[in-house]
């Protein structure tokens, strides 16, 4: 599935940029908050603002974020925001053509993993501290269908069309004001072929 409101990382430079741990973490904080500064995105990482500063500049610089428009009247603060409407996607097909560019989309995708893992267990520790609404709302599944390449193509397709659905639905009803009771919500989705 193509979105045309997605950025595809498909150059090995712009890869190896992106899978710094930090700068992956500063683009997440970034997609959360919209737009932010150097110094909100250091409280949210709980970095120094020097160091948050220079991976935004190198992220920058590989075009996933840009400059946004002030948000306040103080003009020393440079505001950021993601490049692309719906975030970046990194596909295998744009990295198999050398050893390096498969050694790198495979780094890439572990910390990605990683990263993914490491929220759904914080979320693990702290869930009792949820009300209960969130607690019964969150899911954890697992499916083991036996699918063609294609159907699990297909599948894909039909998942980041629903997500995309309801993200554009959060979006809306909060530019609309309707704020109360609204969170971030994590989706993770893996589906890849195994054998026992």
């Amino acid at each position: 599935m193509t979105d045309p409101e997605m950025q595809r990382i498909a150059d090995l430079g712009t890869l190896k940029a992106f899978s710094h741990p930090l700068r992956m973490k500063l683009y997440r904080a970034l997609t959360v908050a919209r737009t932010a500064t150097a110094s909100q995105l250091a409280e949210t990482v709980d970095e120094a603002v020097s160091l948050v500063s220079y991976h935004l500049r190198k992220l920058a610089a590989h075009g996933l974020i840009e400059e946004a428009e002030p948000q306040s009247a103080d003009g020393r603060e440079r505001w950021w925001r993601m490049a692309a409407a719906s975030g970046v996607s990194v596909r295998d097909q744009d990295f198999r053509d050398a050893p390096e560019s498969v050694a790198a989309h495979a780094a890439f995708s572990r910390m990605l993993f990683r990263q993914s893992s490491e929220m759904y267990e914080r979320h693990l520790d702290e869930q009792s501290a949820w009300p209960q609404e969130w607690r019964s709302a969150a899911f954890s599944s697992e499916f083991l269908p036996r699918l063609t390449a294609g159907e699990l193509a297909q599948l894909n397709d039909e998942m980041h069309a629903l997500a995309k659905r309801w993200t554009e639905r959060g979006r809306a009803a909060e530019e609309a004001g309707d704020t109360e009771g609204r969170e971030n919500v994590a989706l993770h989705f893996y589906g890849f072929p195994f054998r026992q």
